[in-house]
C-alpha cells in the first residue's frame, strides 16, 4: 500500500532532470476519457478517467426549503465516497479526512465561481427551491482524484436537466422527460492541483508521485479569473513558486478545457 522511499528518491531525481516515469512533461496531464449519461437514475452524470484514475459523478435534484439567508436561491450539496474497490487505502465507514476535503474543494470551486445560477432555481420565494446534490464516487485511485472529481462535477452539471415539477400537488414528476437544462454560466470553472516535489512543480501526479508530494495547491479557475484555492501538505511554497503555479493554472485550463469542450455544450 505504501510507496517505497527508493521509488520516491528516483521520482525526485527524474523530476530534477525534467522527466517523469511515464515520459510526460511536468505540466502535462495524462490522457482524459469522458462518458456522460452513465446513470439512468440521475438528472446528470459523468464518468471521467485521467490515466488510470477514475471517478463517477451523479447529479440529483429535489425540491426543498431554502436557507433563511438566501430565500430565493437554490441549495447545493456535495458528497464524496472513496470506495474500497478503488484503492486498498480506503475503508468502509464514516467519511475520512481525504473524502471530506475532496468534497469541500469541489464544492468551493463550483460555489465560488458562481457556475450554477442558484438564483434561477427558486420555485416560490422563501418556501420552495431546487436542491442540487452532487455525489462523487471513486472507481480507481491512481493519483489526482481531486482534479478528476472537479472535471466530472462540471461536466455532469452541464449535462443536467431539471425534472418537471407539479406545483399544485407539490410533486417532482420523475417519470416525465425533463426538458430544462440546469442554468449554468458560460464561464467554465475547473480545479487543478499543483504538487511540489523537491524543487519541481508538477500537475496530475500518479499515485506514486502524489505519495511524495511535499506541498500542494488546488486552484479553481475559469481561465479568466481564480475563484478558489486550497493549500495542502506541510511544506511551504515560496512567492516565486506560488506565482509560477498561478501562471501555470491558466495554461493548464486552456489545455484541459479544449480536451473536454465537446462535453460541455
Amino acid at each position: 500500500m505504501e510507496t517505497s522511499n527508493l521509488t520516491g528518491k528516483t521520482i525526485q531525481k527524474y523530476l530534477n532532470e525534467g522527466k517523469r516515469f511515464d515520459e510526460r512533461k511536468l505540466e502535462e496531464f495524462r490522457d482524459i476519457e469522458v462518458e456522460v449519461g452513465v446513470s439512468k437514475n440521475a438528472e446528470g452524470s459523468a464518468r471521467v478517467k485521467i490515466g488510470k484514475t477514475e471517478v463517477i459523478v451523479g447529479i440529483k435534484l429535489d425540491v426543498t426549503t431554502p436557507y433563511p439567508d438566501s430565500p430565493t436561491d437554490g441549495n447545493l450539496m456535495v458528497t464524496t465516497e472513496l470506495l474500497p474497490l478503488s484503492s486498498p487505502r480506503f475503508e468502509l465507514g464514516p467519511p475520512k479526512i481525504d473524502s471530506i476535503e475532496l468534497g469541500r474543494i469541489t464544492d468551493r470551486m463550483i460555489r465560488e465561481s458562481k457556475f450554477i445560477q442558484l438564483d434561477k432555481l427558486c420555485i416560490k420565494a422563501g418556501e420552495k427551491v431546487w436542491n442540487i446534490f452532487i455525489d462523487i464516487y471513486s472507481l480507481n485511485d491512481d493519483g489526482n482524484l481531486l482534479d478528476a472529481a472537479g472535471i466530472g462535477a462540471v461536466i455532469a452539471l452541464k449535462n443536467t436537466k431539471i425534472p418537471k415539477y407539479d406545483a399544485e400537488n407539490e410533486k417532482v414528476l420523475r417519470d416525465e422527460t425533463p426538458e430544462t437544462p440546469l442554468p449554468t454560466s458560460n464561464d467554465i470553472p475547473l480545479s487543478f492541483t499543483f504538487h511540489k516535489i523537491g524543487d519541481s512543480i508538477i500537475v496530475d501526479p500518479t499515485r506514486e508521485e502524489e505519495d511524495f508530494s511535499e506541498s500542494r495547491l488546488t486552484i479553481g479557475t475559469s481561465g479568466k479569473y481564480i475563484s478558489s484555492m486550497q493549500k495542502g501538505d506541510e511544506k511551504e511554497l515560496t512567492p516565486e513558486e506560488f506565482k509560477h503555479i498561478v501562471d501555470l493554472s491558466t495554461q493548464v485550463w486552456k489545455d484541459i478545457s479544449k480536451k473536454i469542450e465537446k462535453y460541455l455544450k
